[in-house]
């Protein structure tokens, strides 16, 4: 066994008190044992296996060896601190290089925060908070009434648009036409739909979208696959009346779902749909950011805390406040009201409630929508599974502000919250507030 440590001048005491300098180069055992004088030799000893080393001898031995071991670690250890600061360095250098790949730093999910190699690894101070304008609110498309079958043409056009999230937040949104949800699609049960998405080609990333009022493999997602700069068309027919969700179905499908790209389609049957006063379209999405819910600034996607399941933001219509102030939803009083309402997910089961009003019917997952009387009536709050669509429809018998809510009430403090502004008469008949 050889034995290698840095070379210096080291003192050992042998058996008796005699000080021997000892120059630890490149050195054996035996080496060591030869250059060692120990004095007059001990008195003989009998042993059993012939003429071996003393036990002074023996520890000798393994004393020399511990402080060349020592030393050898030492070395070592000495080694890895000095070596430290070039670790960081180049692990700064490999992050940075990363950062600045064509298109990194503003894919959701693909950008992270600055890394502070220097000082453990945390990550650096956050953003400063920043503005950005605020998505478009979508329009409900307007009733197919009575009518044959036709051939419905329907354009879609991806665009990755960076807005205000919330207060003081902005993110990279995947959008279809540039709204959260994106465009209500609207036929009749019969129909041809021809489905054109377009991709610009100052797009980062290929998209395509999936229908679930499709009849066919993928839902449309195979036939719309488009990189930048593509365009595809494709057909199906619209067998089912009901209300459907569409998304991107793009790996990783959840990136895509979760930065914005779902809507809903309407199939009504062919005697279309009772007529209502008023029509709304509301969908409910999550969205995961890195780092914490303190920071402000340009926030990406979270790749972690989506597969957790623990969204930073649960909201309607693509933004904290979106469908508030301003931007509620008005209706009269004695006005009814329909609801068309969906759950983009990616993964959180929405129990849909409005506060202070009582459903008088639901299309129960949007089922039965050619036969009403199959409706649910007298429901409070209704489950509404990711990927799911419903309709409630209710009267508004009283003035005042409803508030449309997940009733997993924790998800309000995320943004789960949306305004009806119902202006009328007081109807003390129907609620008379204290005095």
């Amino acid at each position: 066994m050889v034995i290698e440590s840095k070379p210096e001048r080291r003192r050992l005491t042998a058996p008796g008190g005699t000080a021997v300098p000892v120059d630890e180069e490149l050195l054996t055992v035996e080496h060591i044992v030869a250059r060692t004088p120990l004095g007059p030799p001990p008195p003989a000893r009998p042993t059993t296996s012939g003429g071996g080393p003393t036990w002074r001898q023996f520890l000798l031995v393994q004393l020399v060896l511990a402080l060349a071991v020592s030393g050898v670690f030492g070395s070592i250890a000495y080694a890895t601190i000095a070596r430290q600061p070039a670790r960081a360095a180049t692990a700064a250098s490999d992050a940075n290089a990363m950062a600045n790949m064509p298109g990194m730093a503003n894919m959701p999910g693909m950008a992270t925060a600055p890394v502070d190699y220097a000082h453990g690894g945390a990550p650096a101070a956050a953003p400063a908070a920043t503005s950005a304008p605020r998505l478009p609110q979508p329009q409900v498309a307007p009733p197919i009434g009575q009518r044959g079958p036709t051939t419905v043409q329907v354009s879609l056009e991806v665009q990755e648009v960076q807005a205000t999230l919330a207060d003081g937040i902005t993110y990279d949104y995947w959008t279809f036409n540039g709204t959260v949800p994106g465009p209500m699609i609207r036929a009749r049960q019969g129909d041809t739909v021809a489905v054109t998405l377009t991709n610009p080609a100052t797009n980062k990333a290929s998209h395509s979208i999936d229908l679930h009022a499709v009849s066919g493999p993928g839902g449309g997602m195979n036939a719309s696959m488009v990189a930048p700069g593509e365009s595809k068309t494709f057909t199906f027919k619209a067998l089912h009346p009901g209300v459907f969700v569409y998304h991107c179905a793009t790996a990783p499908v959840q990136m895509h779902l979760a930065s914005g790209m779902y809507g809903l389609i309407v199939i009504e049957p062919p005697q279309g749909l009772p007529k209502v006063d008023h029509e709304f379209y509301v969908m409910q999405g999550e969205f995961y950011l890195t780092g914490n819910s303190a920071d402000k600034g340009l926030r990406a996607y979270s790749q972690d805390k989506m597969l957790a399941e623990q969204p930073d933001y649960v909201v309607f219509n693509g933004a904290v406040g979106a469908l508030t102030g301003d931007n509620a939803l008005k209706v009269k009083t004695g006005e009814t009201v329909r609801i068309f309402f969906g759950d983009g997910g990616p993964n959180l089961t929405s129990s849909f409630h409005v506060i202070g009003e009582i459903f008088d019917r639901v299309a129960v997952e949007g089922a039965s929508l050619e036969d009403p009387a199959k409706w649910a009536t007298n429901v409070q709050t209704t489950l509404v599974p990711a990927g799911g669509a419903t309709v409630v429809e209710f009267t508004t018998p009283v003035p005042g502000t409803y508030t449309l809510v997940d009733h997993s009430l924790g998800r309000t403090t995320k943004g789960a919250a949306a305004q009806v502004v119902v202006e009328g008469p007081e109807n003390p008949d129907v609620f008379a507030p204290g005095h």
